[in-house]
């Protein structure tokens, strides 16, 4: 039996590992050795979905960020958010096949550009995304790092303090906490995303936890514990390096729960208040015209569910990349074992 052909092995053996048989295939073909950063990059590339998606997050952001402008740089976009026009085309949307029209996602009940509203509902709730991702998973890390890498005393403390957030109902403590954001700590989207990230860390840190139990008791942990090394130092400079997987696919799962925590809020009325305006505002405060001007209703819910699908693909694409043991990279491989 020829070891060095992975395919004729993989057909004689009919056992193997998915991610050295991609590995061994990507190494004979080119002729040439990849980093584990490269080959990550590349089985993520080659997802379509994900590629996909990200074409389209790119967009909504781009889209978003460029049209009605953001601080003090201006957008191409000729309305304003919170400006009101003349009636045209009984508030209906102008867009047609080829043309944009004056107002191409129709007017509100007040006469404002809904254009401008969505663009800027859109920016209000990526922010909050992004930063409700950022604070849970840095939370999440270091709790999850920490518990299972000292163990002891301190794990238990700190999944205790995990599990009494986990009890509490995540939405009603949501709630409390964008009232709280909004009437005693003067509102703004970057202090209720700030608020709502310290409340959404406790399934990555079981996550984390659970990874780091599992590469403390590998050999290169061992060998930097002989050499001396601090435990500061093993667990930034060892041990997260090998959850990065877990800790990136788990960030865009906690970025896409942010966005529906947001939705529900504002929905709610304690999450972004008037005269500024997110996606979930927006829904919640045209409800009533589902039946008469139903555009009203789906331009928002359209660009929550795109930005939340598009992200959530995402995420499945870097699961795929970091750990090529996936049930859809199996049958894939299975394919190439038969051939």
């Amino acid at each position: 039996m020829d070891n060095t052909d992975p395919k004729a092995y993989v057909a004689a053996t009919g056992d193997f590992d998915v991610a050295e048989l991609d590995d061994e295939v990507l190494d004979s073909t080119t002729n040439k050795s990849y980093s584990q950063g490269q080959l990550v990059l590349r089985r993520f590339v080659r997802h379509r979905a994900a590629m996909l998606s990200l074409f389209v997050f790119i967009a909504i952001i781009i889209l978003a960020f460029s049209s009605i402008g953001f601080g003090p740089v201006p957008g191409w976009w000729k309305y304003g958010y919170e400006s009101t026009h003349p009636i045209i085309n009984d508030r209906a949307p102008t867009l047609g096949w080829f043309t944009l029209g004056e107002h191409p996602m129709g007017q509100d009940t007040a006469g404002k550009d809904y254009f401008a509203l969505i663009m800027r509902g859109t920016q209000r709730s990526i922010i909050i995304a992004f930063i409700v991702g950022i604070v849970s998973t840095l939370i999440g890390t270091v709790i999850g790092a920490l518990s299972g890498y000292l163990r002891g005393w301190v794990e238990t403390i700190l999944m205790r303090i995990t599990d009494l957030f986990i009890v509490i109902p995540l939405l009603l403590l949501a709630a409390v906490v964008g009232q709280l954001a909004n009437e005693r700590l003067g509102g703004g989207i970057i202090m209720l995303a700030f608020l709502l990230g310290i409340l959404s860390w406790t399934s990555l840190a079981r996550l984390v936890r659970g990874e780091v139990l599992s590469l403390r008791e590998r050999e290169f942990v061992y060998a930097a514990q002989a050499l001396g090394a601090s435990t500061p130092r093993i667990i930034i400079k060892h041990i997260l390096p090998n959850a990065l997987g877990t800790i990136i696919v788990s960030a865009t799962l906690a970025i896409v729960a942010a966005i529906l925590l947001e939705t529900s809020l504002s929905f709610l009325g304690f999450g972004v208040k008037s005269p500024d305006t997110s996606l979930g505002l927006l829904i919640s405060q045209y409800q009533q015209k589902f039946s008469s001007q139903p555009w009203l209703f789906y331009w928002p819910a359209g660009f929550i569910l795109a930005i939340a699908l598009s992200v959530n693909f995402i995420g499945d694409g870097l699961r795929d990349a970091f750990d090529p043991r996936q049930k859809g990279k199996s049958k894939r491989f299975k394919k190439v074992a038969k051939a």
